[in-house]
């Protein structure tokens, strides 16, 4: 049985989910159709890209995964469908399917499928939904378009400075813990053993060590942690950090090591 995953901006009060579930249902009865979420932000390509990067994988191989948010094509902004690690992608090249992929090898094409109505504002009910009983039923990705080449890749990387690192907040959970583009590897290769420091807020909030679960703290206190995303999360035990602490996202994170606080003159490195 195949799987169509859902991901938008629609919400759950007006009629485009079930418009697009039954589009697929019409197409392939027997589908299996999930919903990654609808409650994004209206265009947060952002955050959609950082949900489905950390959940498409513990699907089956094979997966259809639909992502509509931002599905406008223009000359800039093609349709594209691609396979990468043995699940398959549809929706616009508008920067959201590099932040996706990551470095992985992948087969894209660009979308030569005529849609099935003469509108062009829901390409996710009227082309994506074509596209995707194709790939269930079978045809490969060259029956759909022609090779194509993701756009450059559009990413926040943390710099570190010699002996410190600065990173950026990339996303807010429902919870609002806060996830900060600084990865677990590159936080312990620039930490080398050493002690550190963690300061939010231009520095109003510092902690200086990594737990291993929320509630290593006490009630309402910051704790630091590495989520199952591989990235440092910041979270308030039973609270919300994200507005309590007042960090939205792009709010700067800096971790210093040691006591080297100086060394924000040596070259700026991005890993």
């Amino acid at each position: 049985m195949a799987i169509i995953t859902l991901t938008s901006d629609w919400g759950l009060s007006d009629y485009y989910v079930p418009a697009v579930k039954g589009a697929i249902y019409s197409a392939l009865p027997d589908v299996n159709v999930v919903d990654i979420t609808h409650n994004l932000e209206p265009f947060d390509l952002r955050s959609a890209a950082f949900i489905v990067k950390n959940c498409y994988r513990n699907f089956p191989e094979g997966t259809i995964h639909i992502l509509a948010v931002e599905t406008e094509e223009s000359i800039e902004n093609p349709h594209i469908a691609l396979k990468v690690n043995g699940h398959y992608f549809i929706g616009t090249d508008n920067d959201v399917f590099s932040l996706v992929i990551d470095e992985d090898p992948y087969e894209a094409v660009m979308i030569d499928v005529v849609q099935d109505t003469d509108f062009f504002t829901f390409s996710t009910r009227d082309r994506f939904v074509k596209v995707a009983a194709m790939i269930a039923k079978g045809q490969p990705l060259s029956d759909i378009g022609k090779p194509y080449e993701l756009k450059e890749k559009f990413d926040f990387k943390p710099a570190v400075y010699g002996n410190w690192i600065r990173g950026i907040v990339i996303f807010i959970d429902a919870y609002e813990n806060v996830v900060t583009n600084v990865t677990k590897e590159l936080f312990e290769k620039v930490r080398a053993g050493r002690k550190f420091s963690i300061k939010l807020c231009h520095g109003n909030y510092e902690i200086e060590e990594i737990s291993s679960g929320y509630q290593d703290v006490d009630m309402a206190d910051i704790v630091a942690l590495f989520g199952t995303h591989g990235y440092l999360e910041i979270a308030m035990n039973h609270g919300k950090a994200s507005s309590l602490l007042g960090i939205e996202r792009d709010s700067v994170v800096d971790i210093y090591f040691e006591d080297d606080k100086d060394s924000s003159s040596q070259e700026n490195t991005l890993f």
